[in-house]
Parts: structure tokens; C-alpha cells; sequence
């Protein structure tokens, strides 16, 4: 089964925790801290393998966790880093961030690499906290958090050659008639739901690959029918083949077939009616009349390239798969810029650390919110009174209590930050 869209759930691995410790030695009673740090949570990879076509593994498993970081041990001795959670894809791989809409990454090389949700560092132990002044502290961080997001990964084939077209004009069967893939061909519209693939060699030793994708109504630009979904994959492919039913059997005009399609190609983005294209006039043995040929050339234009076939009689098929291979090897240097996403290799999370919201509860509590502040709290032991007073002190350094004086807090009243409530005291 083709599959390619699906939502998953990531939650990288958060760090160890650091621990409060001391030496304990013999003839040493005064011994310093000897907390060690927790180890990295794992980060989740995204990597390319050319082996797969769909994303069907992420059908029936959605949730992935990675592990969490070994948490620091006494004598300094460091926890362990989690190593990465990998997962494969295909290529033609994008993954959007679900809540925000982002391109996190855009895979299309084999072996490319994509850090997509990163696994929180570790806690430092109280041994990293001595100081001249404190040379025995009681406190040790918690793990930062791993990133944790749902996203949206939609496949783009990477097919050389793509076959566009109204339903039923004859792609499945031209594609079954030149390759050894098997689509679905029937005479009623949209018997091609799902992208076909199929390998095809010339005559001449030459092969490349050739996507028969689901047939497009007008509106497609505007997602109607198929359409959001067969031109998503148009974007990948080198080569376009529009594929006409010049018979008109089925009581539609060819040449407003041809214009719509290539107006819906226009509007989703204009820079797909700029890659090269063949046009195919399938159909050519149920054509009598030798003015039907000459009128859709007048119409379309002189220049433009034009094959006569008969798909279900390969009827000219081979000297057409000869100038799809030619026109292939002339634009097999033009890079195929991806739409409306970024090339990336590791994604990298861009925030900005210090900025906080502040809100009121309907108990008018008041509620501060921000990654940076969050993040502190969930790294904050509050067990202990030091890590407690530690955390006022950043508080303090990020502006916050300035912030929540400017709102007109007074002294006694509730400070919430991630469920966590707090007595605010001048």
C-alpha cells in the first residue's frame, strides 16, 4: 500500500539527572562535592534510505519516544548519553511541525540526516556548582527536557518522469505497457488513487524512473479532488509527460484539457509549467479524422514537442521512451529546487531564550510562560531549598519579577509556571 502522508508523535529523551554528593574518604572529613552530570537524552534522526518508496512504517506506529540520559553518579563520574533514535525514510521525505506548520526538514539524498527533535543535556552535578563562596553546595540540576511535538511527514516521489493528465486519458496503461508495474487500469474515472512507479529501459540500455500519478480535475490547485496530493508529487519530477486522450471519446475537448491542467500546474506553482514536458496524444487509433492532430497543434503552439502513441497498441511508445531519455540526460544537471520548503540537512531549533509571557488565571494567579522559564523549572530539584533559591535568583536575572511588579503584583499573591505555584514575597 502507497502511503504518503501521515501524523506522528516525537518525544526526544530528556538528560540525566546530575546528583548532590560528597567524598566520602577515609582520613577525609571534610570532603568536597563529587556530583557528577547526567547524561544527553537522545535526539530523534531522520535518515534517507533509497530502499524505501511509501511511509507505510509510520502507519501503524505513530509514537516515538527516544531514551532518557543515565543519571550522574557519585566520584564525578558522568551518566552515560543515550544514543540516537533513528528513523528511515524515503527520499522525498518533508516533515512539518504539526502545531506551527514549519519545515523542520526536506530529505531527498540517500543517507542525508535530519536532527528533527533534540534530546535535552544533562543535569549538572552540585561538583560544577563550588565556588569560593559555596564550596559544598547542596543543589544539582535536573535533565533538560527532550523536545516533544507531534509532525507531519509527507512524501514527494523522486521519480525522473512524471505522467499528468485528466482521469482516464490512458497513463496507467501507458505505464503498465513500458514498465513491469501493475496499476490498477480501468474505463471509469480516478481508477488511479495512489502514485504507481515503475522502472523503464529503453531499447538502448538506457532507464529511468516513471511515476503514473492520480489524474487532475480543475481546482486541483485549490485541493479539490486529488489534487492537493497529485501535485505534490508533480514537484519532484525532472521531466513532465502530459498525456492527452485525442480521441475525445469520453466527450471531452482536448484542448481545454491541456490548458486547464496546465493553468492548475500554474497556480499551485509557476515554476512547474517551467520544467521540460512532452505532450502525449494517447488514443491515436480510435482517430479518423487527420484535422483533429493539426487543430491541437495550431492551438497549442508550433513549438511544442507532441508525440502520437496508442498505449494499449505501443503504438510509437519506444521513440517516445527514446526522447523522455534524451530530454532526461540534458536536464540531468538542472537541480530540481524543491517548492515551498528549504533544503536543510540538521534542523536546528531557533528560540529565543529570555522571552516569557505573563497572563492571569480566572483566580487571578498570576502566569508566566516561555520556553527559557520552563525549561528552568523542569531543571530545578525543588526538593531542596537551595535549588529552590537558585531558582528566584534566575528569575530575577530574566527580568520576571521586574515583569510581574509592571502587572501590579503584591506581595503574598500566586505565581504559577507550569502547574507549580509560588508565593510571591517582596
Amino acid at each position: 500500500m502507497f502511503i504518503d502522508q501521515v501524523d506522528i508523535y516525537l518525544k526526544a529523551g530528556d538528560g540525566g539527572n546530575g546528583i548532590v554528593a560528597y567524598r566520602r574518604e577515609k582520613y577525609v572529613p571534610m570532603g568536597g562535592p563529587s556530583g557528577g552530570d547526567g547524561g544527553n537524552g537522545a535526539d530523534i534522526i531522520f535518515v534517507v534510505d533509497e530502499g524505501l518508496r511509501t511511509l507505510m512504517d509510520f502507519r501503524y506506529q505513530r509514537h516515538f519516544k527516544a531514551n532518557r540520559g543515565q543519571n550522574g553518579m557519585s566520584s564525578n563520574a558522568h551518566g552515560r548519553n543515550s544514543e540516537p533514535l533513528i528513523l528511515k525514510v524515503p527520499p522525498g521525505t518533508i516533515i512539518k511541525r504539526k502545531d506551527t506548520g514549519e519545515t523542520l526538514a526536506d530529505l531527498t539524498k540517500h543517507e542525508a540526516r535530519a536532527v528533527v527533535a533534540r534530546g535535552g543535556r544533562g543535569g549538572r552535578g552540585n561538583s560544577r556548582f563550588a565556588t569560593s563562596r559555596n564550596s559544598a553546595p547542596d543543589f544539582a540540576e535536573n535533565g533538560e527536557p527532550g523536545d516533544e511535538f507531534e509532525v507531519i511527514m509527507e512524501l514527494k516521489l523522486m521519480a525522473d518522469v512524471g505522467l499528468v493528465g485528466f482521469p482516464s486519458v490512458g497513463k496507467s496503461t501507458m505505464l503498465s505497457a513500458v514498465s513491469k508495474a501493475k496499476p490498477k487500469i480501468g474505463d471509469y474515472p480516478f481508477t488511479t488513487i495512489k502514485p504507481n512507479l515503475g522502472v523503464v529501459e529503453t531499447k538502448d540500455g538506457r532507464s529511468f524512473v516513471m511515476a503514473d500519478l492520480p489524474g487532475l480535475i480543475e481546482g486541483a490547485s485549490e485541493g479539490t479532488g486529488l489534487g492537493h496530493q497529485f501535485l505534490r508529487h508533480v514537484e519532484r519530477t525532472r521531466v513532465i509527460v502530459h498525456v492527452i486522450d485525442i480521441s475525445e471519446a469520453e466527450g471531452r475537448d482536448a484542448i481545454e484539457d491541456y490548458k486547464t491542467i496546465r493553468n492548475e500546474m500554474a497556480l499551485y506553482n509557476e515554476n512547474l509549467i517551467k520544467r521540460p514536458e512532452i505532450i502525449v496524444l494517447n488514443k491515436v487509433d480510435l482517430v479518423e479524422d487527420e484535422e483533429i492532430f493539426n487543430r491541437f497543434k495550431k492551438e497549442i503552439g508550433e513549438d511544442k514537442e507532441i508525440f502520437r502513441i496508442s498505449a494499449a497498441t505501443r503504438q510509437n511508445l519506444d521513440e517516445l521512451l527514446y526522447r523522455v531519455a534524451d530530454l532526461l540526460e540534458e536536464t540531468e544537471k538542472a537541480e530540481v529546487v524543491p517548492v515551498n520548503t528549504d533544503e536543510r540537512v540538521v534542523y536546528r531549533h531557533e528560540k529565543d531564550r529570555d522571552a516569557f509571557e505573563i497572563t492571569r488565571d480566572d483566580d487571578g494567579a498570576y502566569v508566566v510562560s516561555g520556553a527559557s522559564i520552563e525549561r528552568t523549572f523542569k531543571m530545578t530539584d525543588f526538593n531542596r531549598d537551595a535549588a529552590v533559591r537558585r531558582f528566584a535568583r534566575q528569575m530575577r536575572t530574566m527580568g520576571i519579577d521586574d515583569a510581574l511588579r509592571d502587572k501590579g503584583i503584591q506581595s503574598g499573591d500566586t505565581v504559577r509556571i507550569l502547574g507549580g505555584e509560588f508565593e510571591f514575597v517582596e
